[in-house]
């Protein structure tokens, strides 16, 4: 240990020294969501004036980012992220953020194989007895990143916890160039939204769908937390969990009782995934307990991994779908929303897994501001610019508060029927013109 808080002091620096390492040009990476620097990225964004040409990446920040609300003319920085989140919308909207297109559970690959880091910035939880620090609350690529950074930079945030993990959980000091310590505030929470009653509509019919002893994924949004409060409240037991994000709607699940993983065939009685995001509540929940394991996207986004459990029950949200079946979960025409994420990775997992079932969800209409009207989700065919993220070939369960459509097996007009069916019904009659227009309409089907 004495060897250890040697070598820790030896490498600990300032926050102002330690971004002395970054030179004009570099390739700057911050992790993702609780792992992005509060410390360092104020320094850095100190030397606006002294830098040039920086890039830096990141994914879900959490926090306004000081590198790029102190340089919005981007003199020094370029800012690029991997799946904006809602602070990153607007700056992506602002023309303040790139769009990096990824599918989630090959970011540490491609990082490994493809990508280049001068220097990598993040935050970690102190180091323990033997030298580690705990990547905490996000794993996701931490690791990779790391391992290719050719400078690493760790900010020992005392405010978050360690945890457990089955893989690449952790950095030794062995591997780090320095080290900054300094006050932080408290950890940014994401709570969802309540649920709408259109919500609730969607989550009852998803809920009607499982089984006990089912493994859950649940994706960001208000249906998937709707799901969570309608299990919470079921009958449903002897549930297990192997998802992306760790939120506050899997909390409500172990309160009420639904947890156990012991049906899991794989990492039972373990709960596991990739980074946590919620209430406080949520990281104490998390924090140093052995019936939590933190892995790599990698790991926990592979379909064949997940499909190991029986009755995989994945549940994602959408932004729209057309009569094809084709699904998109990150655009609307040339508007970036969010990002590919693992979306079709648990929808491909449910598929494969034994007794699993995947469902993709959407209210059936939104509103839009522009044009002051109702639109339908559901529509005849997307709009130039609009992002495939599922492709018809992997279409599954489609639901909306109109019912649920199962597209698997179906030819083209089936699938056309079966989306008219759960489309709001101001909007059917006109979904049947587009369709037989575009041949994918039998006249025997209304």
């Amino acid at each position: 240990m004495m060897t250890f808080r040697y070598e820790y002091q030896q490498k600990l620096r300032s926050p102002e020294e330690a971004v002395r390492v970054v030179k004009n040009g570099d390739w700057v990476d911050f992790g993702c969501t609780l792992s992005m620097p509060e410390l360092l990225d104020k320094a850095l964004a100190d030397r606006k004036d002294t830098l040039s040409n920086i890039r830096v990446r990141g994914l879900l920040a959490v926090r306004p980012l000081q590198v790029v609300e102190r340089d919005p003319e981007q003199k020094t920085f370029h800012y690029e992220s991997t799946y904006l989140g809602n602070y990153e919308r607007k700056l992506y909207e602002k023309g303040l953020c790139d769009f990096v297109p990824l599918d989630y559970r090959w970011k540490p690959m491609i990082y490994r194989n493809h990508i280049i880091v001068d220097v990598a910035m993040m935050s970690v939880a102190p180091m323990d007895d033997d030298g580690y620090f705990s990547f905490s609350l996000t794993n996701s690529a931490s690791k990779a990143i790391l391992e290719k950074s050719k400078i690493v930079i760790l900010e020992v945030n005392e405010k978050l916890p360690k945890v457990f993990g089955g893989k690449d959980e952790k950095i030794h000091i062995s591997d780090v160039n320095y080290i900054v310590e300094g006050e932080h505030g408290p950890l940014p929470e994401m709570r969802a939204g309540e649920p709408s009653d259109l919500d609730l509509r969607i989550a009852k019919q998803i809920v009607d769908q499982i089984e006990d002893g089912s493994t859950i994924e649940l994706g960001i949004g208000s249906v998937p937390s709707a799901v969570g409060k309608f299990i919470a409240q079921s009958d449903l037991k002897d549930l297990g969990i192997h998802t992306e994000l760790m939120s506050d709607a899997f909390y409500d699940l172990y309160r009420s009782g639904k947890i156990t993983n012991s049906k899991k065939n794989i990492d039972k009685g373990k709960s596991v995934w990739t980074f946590a995001l919620g209430s406080h509540e949520v990281y104490e929940w998390v924090a140093e307990n052995r019936d939590h394991l933190s892995y790599p996207v990698d790991y926990v986004n592979s379909p064949e991994i997940m499909a190991l459990n029986d009755k995989m029950i994945t549940i994602n949200n959408c932004v729209e779908a057309d009569l094809f079946g084709q699904v998109s979960s990150e655009s609307s025409g040339f508007r970036q929303i969010s990002g590919t994420g693992g979306q079709l990775d648990f929808l491909t997992g449910g598929f494969l897994s034994k007794g699993g079932k995947s469902f993709i969800c959407m209210t059936s209409t939104y509103f839009d501001k522009k044009e002051n009207r109702h639109k339908s989700r559901i529509v005849p065919a997307f709009q130039s610019g609009t992002i495939v993220s599922d492709p018809r070939s992997c279409a599954y369960f489609i639901v909306t508060e109109w019912g649920m459509a199962n597209l698997i097996g179906k030819s083209t007009w089936e699938r056309a029927e079966s989306l008219i069916q759960i489309a709001h019904p101001d909007f059917r009659d006109e979904l049947v013109k587009e369709a037989e227009k575009n041949k994918i309409w039998r006249k025997s089907n209304r």
